[in-house]
């Protein structure tokens, strides 16, 4: 009697999957990081996970040690934001990795998707998932800007074709994102991904959405929404003048500067902006026309988003 095909996926779908790693940072949030190792560990595809502390003082490192020996974790000794994914990939011994706030978690069969996605895919350097906020079930504003992304790319990419990723909810090549220098330590954290998504699509990757692939964001309680602005509009000022052509740069800069909310935060981001623009154009490496083209059509499209807000 033959195998009903169904049946064979059910139970593939329960089963370890060695392609992808996942790699979490965090930063004093010890009880979110506990939650998410505990959802992690319930995975069927029971993926290796690595930890990177930045020098987190509630205990967490040791909150890692007693109740999840199995977990890598590296503690550099002081905060190294998103550079602290970096450190862990540098570990990783899988062809795929899979990133994770302390506040998400991967649902699953996710992970297994996303790497028969990936295997699937020679061109395609990530997918990212849908996401769904917690403890409500609904889907994060950001979203629907990913399902209906302008973007066009090859026939046999998942869904829509991307300009960016989501760090906390994305399953990225390993390979590749060794190439392309992972994240950009002079950006530290806070919408970091843009850059490097950039410099993928200028080595001939693609990224998509995966509407499929679901991972699920409980926000911090303890998260400094005005701090993560100022980081975010810094880190999208410094991106600007890094990869866009000059008059893309002065029109972007004027749009922020005529759009933000005028108030103590939007100053205090633009001034960390100037004070580092000696590095910023010693490093400037303005992306090709046909870069430009997608970057200029994903800012238009991403004016009316609520997920582009610089409020908080």
């Amino acid at each position: 009697m033959s195998e009903n095909p169904k049946d064979s996926r059910t139970k593939d779908s329960c089963t370890r999957d060695g392609r992808t790693t996942v790699v979490v940072i965090t930063h004093n949030r010890r009880d979110e990081l506990l939650r998410t190792l505990t959802r992690l560990r319930e995975l069927p595809e029971r993926p290796p996970v690595i930890v990177t502390d930045n020098a987190s003082g509630d205990g967490t490192a040791e909150g890692v040690r007693r109740g999840f020996p199995e977990v890598l974790l590296l503690e550099p000794g002081t905060n190294l934001g998103a550079v602290g994914r970096n450190l862990a990939v540098r570990h990783v011994r899988t062809p795929y990795v899979a990133f994770c706030d302390d506040d998400t978690w991967w649902e699953p069969g996710s992970l297994r998707r996303g790497a028969d996605l990936l295997d699937a895919g020679r061109r395609l350097a990530a997918v990212t998932a849908r996401i769904v906020v917690e403890p409500d079930g609904c889907e994060d504003p950001v979203v629907k800007e990913l399902r209906e992304s302008p973007l066009t790319g090859p026939d046999d990419l998942p869904g829509p074709a991307l300009g960016s990723f989501l760090a906390a909810a994305t399953v990225l090549r390993v390979d590749a994102f060794r190439a392309a220098g992972g994240f950009h330590p002079g950006l530290w954290l806070g919408g970091e991904e843009e850059l490097l998504a950039t410099d993928l699509l200028r080595q001939g990757w693609w990224l998509s959405y995966a509407e499929e692939l679901t991972v699920h964001h409980q926000a911090s309680l303890v998260r400094d929404s005005t701090a993560r602005r100022i980081l975010g509009l810094r880190n999208t000022l410094w991106f600007t003048w890094l990869r866009r052509p000059l008059p893309s740069a002065l029109r972007r800069t004027a749009h922020l500067a005529l759009t933000v909310p005028r108030d103590a935060a939007s100053v205090r981001a633009f001034a960390h902006a100037v004070a580092g623009l000696p590095w910023v154009l010693r490093q400037r490496s303005p992306v090709p026309p046909e870069i430009e083209d997608r970057i200029s059509l994903l800012e238009r499209a991403r004016r009316s988003s609520p997920a582009r807000q610089y409020v908080g």
